[in-house]
């Protein structure tokens, strides 16, 4: 048996969707799954243990997959997405209509429910990636996302860094890290921010004792590594795309608001350094064991 699963998004979305895709492997445990979604993902795809076969594939782009015995669309409520797997000729297909499209939905329950609807049973809470090594004492702090609207202020990050240097003291190792075309703005925070492959920023952040970050990948990477996080939301609502387990702390001021704007949101900028400074304390002192939001 063929399953080819359309999900060619970025790496946030790829783990949110790690359940569905392990809901796929439990129901058909000898089928070939083949999972179209961008080349650069290749690390983070084979630490899932549910897809046999990544297949190169850019957004809303043609598949280049042929008569598959099942084809899923992960990738988003249609028409354009279904219309580029129904090209396959699919034997069968599982998809959301338009109409039927769950908006207020926690990501990741809202794929395990369109499998559960097919009979497919999934485990939402099935996130974790396999271990990447020991706890360090490293705190990593990503100042990146793929907008302007979801970027907290440069110059803030560097507070937080330099109250943890000067507070944690040999105790604490903090890290600064850039992913493509991000290098300019950690530069911003630290003179030597870390700028390596997809494999070495998730190894990274698998065993650093915390992570920093907005409503970004590597939020959904401390999640699957099981890494404390402090994360900081805006304008997305953290209850759609934010961690549902686990220990971390979300910091959200309750303000919703376009996602792909150029500029960080006004409720993401509500943010002050000193709540981000209260919730590492807290985090760290193990107050937090379980996700915990934070509105004001």
């Amino acid at each position: 048996m063929r399953v080819l699963v359309l999900r060619a998004l970025g790496l946030g979305d790829l783990l949110t969707a790690v359940p569905t895709l392990r809901g796929l492997r439990g129901a058909f445990p000898g089928a070939e799954i083949t999972l179209a979604a961008p080349a650069w993902l290749a690390d983070a795809v084979a630490r899932i243990d549910a897809v046999d076969r990544l297949l190169p594939t850019g957004e809303l782009e043609p598949i280049a997959f042929e008569e598959p015995d099942l084809a899923v669309n992960l990738h988003g409520r249609g028409p354009r997405s279904t219309e580029l797997l129904e090209a396959t000729r699919p034997r069968r297909m599982i998809s959301y209509a338009p109409e039927e499209w769950p908006a207020d939905r926690h990501e990741v329950l809202r794929w395990c429910d369109l499998l559960e609807r097919d009979g497919i049973r999934c485990d939402p809470d099935d996130l974790l990636l396999p271990e990447a090594g020991g706890r360090t004492n490293r705190i990593v702090i990503h100042p990146g996302a793929s907008t302007g609207a979801r970027r907290w202020p440069a110059e803030r990050y560097a507070a937080v860094a330099e109250a943890l240097r000067r507070d944690g003291g040999e105790e604490l190792d903090v890290v600064v890290t850039a992913g493509p075309g991000e290098l300019d703005l950690a530069r911003r925070i630290t003179p030597e921010p870390v700028a390596g492959s997809l494999a070495e920023l998730l190894d990274l952040v698998a065993t650093a004792r915390l992570v920093i970050c907005g409503d970004t990948g590597v939020a959904h990477v401390a999640t699957a590594y099981g890494t404390p996080s402090v994360l900081l939301f805006g304008p997305m609502s953290p209850r759609l795309w934010g961690p549902r387990t686990g220990p971390h702390r979300v910091i959200w001021h309750g303000r919703t608001g376009d996602t792909f704007a150029d500029e960080p949101d006004i409720g993401l900028l509500r943010i002050t350094v000193g709540e981000v400074l209260d919730a590492v304390g807290g985090v760290l002192c193990g107050s937090v064991s379980s996700a915990r939001v934070t509105s004001a």
